[in-house]
């Protein structure tokens, strides 16, 4: 055997030949940034089917529990604000109305919440192989997704058991809370878990800010009563500019202002929408999710090259 043979493979040139980079290699290190989660399709598919089993490993219920805490959070809030308090009384379909707003917070607060712990709860990966990092978010994001759907899945046959039928104006206004939502949080998301790599405080605020949220946002009340309390001040308008007060209008427009129960008993009601503007401050919205995702893709990719020594 020659000595060439048998010489080290630290001897090696560290960046690809042109031919090694047209057959796909690359020297290490190097990624294509914000755009991994396409690239890297098949290491993003092996993410998500992990933390699936890793979350309910050991868990007698498994996805049941994607139905569980949702009906519990439900039940919970119909009888202290519906019952007790009496709000269904002056609003038709409340049950609906509430539950098209619940399914909004809990996306919001797991995709968050799992983006913020995404690099440090899969620290050993981090710390010990290389991966694209962008790929720990978003695999969290795909996880909450598939707990979404069977939310999603209720509250359709809710709506339809109340009197709502599907039409385009339903489509598009779900459609657009969908990206509102989905682009707002993680850019969040992005920006906590960058934060929260170095400061794991980071994660306790988030759960505040989910908690806050659900308050902030008209998921157990009408907007109206915000507007009877503090229209036309200035905090009226921040509240509307809320991304996830667009978002859970956008939903109620989807199953539940078009819906039977509605259109007929709240005809003069100045927060429904007309047919002609359904969709209220839906570009704000987008505007501001936009900016928020830019801004935590951006903390992101440059705090990204510290995780492993944070970690």
């Amino acid at each position: 055997m020659t000595a060439e043979a048998v010489e080290p493979r630290a001897s090696l040139p560290l960046v690809p030949t042109r031919a090694e980079q047209a057959q796909g290699w690359r020297a290490p290190g190097q990624d294509a940034g914000w755009l991994n989660p396409i690239r890297e399709r098949f290491l993003l598919r092996l993410l998500v089917r992990k933390e699936l089993r890793v979350r309910y490993r050991g868990s007698m219920l498994g996805m049941l529990w994607s139905y569980v805490k949702p009906a519990v959070q439900f039940i919970v809030f119909y009888i202290a604000l519906g019952v007790f308090l009496q709000l269904s009384k002056g609003t038709p379909g409340y049950a609906v109305y509430l539950f098209s707003g619940i399914v909004v917070i809990n996306l919001f607060g797991e995709v968050f919440g799992n983006a913020t712990r995404s690099i440090t709860g899969n620290g050993a990966l981090v710390a010990k192989i290389y991966l694209p990092s962008q790929l720990f978010p978003w695999s969290s994001m795909i996880v909450a997704l598939v707990h979404f759907l069977p939310q999603l899945l209720v509250l359709v046959v809710g709506a339809l058991l109340s009197g709502w039928l599907p039409s385009p104006t339903s489509m598009v206004a779900f459609g657009l809370g969908m990206v509102i939502l989905l682009v707002f949080t993680m850019g969040l998301g992005m920006l906590a878990a960058a934060l929260n790599a170095a400061f794991r405080d980071v994660e306790n605020f988030v759960d505040l800010i989910v908690m806050v949220a659900t308050w902030l946002s008209p998921v157990l009340y009408r907007i109206s009563m915000v507007e009877e309390s503090i229209g036309g001040t200035i905090w009226w308008w921040l509240y509307q500019l809320n991304p996830l007060t667009i978002v859970v209008e956008l939903f109620h427009v989807a199953f539940w202002r078009y819906s039977g129960p509605v259109v007929d008993k709240l005809p003069m009601d100045p927060t429904l929408a007309t047919p002609g503007e359904p969709f209220g401050l839906w570009w704000a919205g987008l505007l501001i999710a936009v900016a928020t995702f830019v801004i935590g893709t951006v903390v992101f990719e440059r705090s990204k090259r510290r995780f492993a020594q944070e970690l």
